[in-house]
């Protein structure tokens, strides 16, 4: 009877190793919380950040001239100016910059998500000598700053005498020039995929392009979709290329046709301010429709390394 009892005292006096654990957790809790709440708030600030600039140009674009610069700033438009978009759209071929920009789109972006896709299809599923070596090649772009090849660039398309056309902004994106991210990406999905796959294409006699239109096209639609959306809006948002090539103000894209509001003595910013929504509404828009897919695209592409 006396070693029942010792060993009952025993237990009672020594805590559990479980319950070790539990009295942890409880003394970091306020830590961890005080940590979680300083994480929310910085957050909370980032994001107040981003968006306050947006809101600043629509409540700019509703107003006069008078009202954007008021001391102390006037948050809400008092009265709302509709007319400013009106004017914007009929001032300096406005229209025409819109279709010169959604003529860049309808070109490049197929070109770019084909092309990007081929090297990365060849780079993850096929066997040949110096692959990595070459890969390897395409990523140092990735860390090579743009204005380093500007100028070479420049000097190549001059002498081919296309300066002045949409065919320097065009034709590269069907070679994936400058798609060095986009080709990651996509050869980051297409490792995720079954060689399987392949082989059972090869024993029924297809060739690899066979495997690129019926594995690979099928089962990448998320992140084709994303590298789509990337870019279509880094096609919209482009400033340098065109102001670089193209001369005719008739060829002029949205971002070159925003500088017609701004002039040597004077700046028409109600106008400029809603010449800018329309020119961001568009690709607000396109990522609303395709955020399930952005979303879906970058989490299968970082599946396997």
């Amino acid at each position: 009877m006396s070693a029942p009892a010792s060993m009952t005292t025993a237990s009672l006096a020594e805590p559990s190793g479980t319950a070790e654990p539990a009295l942890r957790r409880r003394r970091h809790a306020p830590t961890r919380l005080a940590a979680r709440i300083a994480v929310h708030v910085l957050l909370a600030a980032v994001g107040l950040a981003s968006v306050v600039p947006l809101l600043w140009l629509l409540r700019s674009a509703f107003m006069d001239q008078g009202q954007i610069f008021r001391i102390p700033p006037q948050w809400l438009p008092d009265p709302v100016v509709w007319d400013n978009f009106s004017r914007a759209l009929a001032a300096e071929s406005f229209g025409r910059y819109f279709l010169n920009t959604l003529l860049l789109v309808v070109l490049i972006v197929p070109g770019t998500v084909l092309s990007c896709s081929f090297a990365a299809f060849s780079f993850s599923r096929l066997e040949w000598r110096g692959r990595g070596v070459a890969f390897g090649l395409i990523m140092t772009g990735l860390m090579l700053p743009y204005a380093v090849t500007l100028i070479p660039t420049f000097v190549a398309w001059q002498r081919l005498g296309w300066v002045g056309t949409y065919v320097p902004l065009v034709v590269p994106a069907w070679f994936a020039a400058g798609g060095a991210f986009y080709v990651f990406l996509l050869r980051q999905f297409f490792l995720t995929l079954p060689s399987d796959l392949d082989h059972a294409v090869y024993v029924d006699g297809g060739s690899p392009l066979t495997v690129y239109r019926v594995v690979a096209l099928p089962l990448t639609k998320g992140p084709m979709i994303l590298v789509a959306v990337f870019s279509t809006i880094a096609v919209w948002n482009d400033l340098l290329n065109p102001l670089i090539y193209l001369n005719d103000p008739s060829m002029y894209t949205l971002s070159l046709g925003l500088a017609a509001f701004t002039g040597m003595y004077s700046t028409q910013w109600a106008l400029l301010m809603a010449a800018s929504v329309i020119t961001v509404a568009p690709m607000i828009v396109l990522f609303a429709f395709a955020q399930r897919y952005i979303v879906q695209g970058i989490a299968l592409t970082g599946v396997k390394g």
